[in-house]
């Protein structure tokens, strides 16, 4: 899945990725997808605001949906 990093507090470790939808046009909403910087998959626990990401989504074990093995898009 691709998405832009749209939050990202570094001191906390907490972002949010959100993917726009593919037709806009219809009234879709963009889904926002939380992350723990441990879950950027390069281990520098860092993502610049704004970046376009390559991401996966799992379960959190709290149930919420959350982004996981994020990458930063080439």
């Amino acid at each position: 899945m691709r998405g832009t990093v749209v939050e990202f507090d570094e001191f906390v470790g907490l972002g949010v990725i959100r993917v726009e939808p593919a037709d806009a046009a219809a009234g879709s909403e963009p889904v926002d997808y939380p992350f723990h910087c441990t879950r950027i998959a390069d281990g520098s626990r860092t993502v610049p605001l704004g970046a376009t990401v390559d991401f996966v989504v799992e379960a959190h074990p709290r149930g919420r949906l959350e982004g996981a093995a994020i990458r930063v898009a080439p």
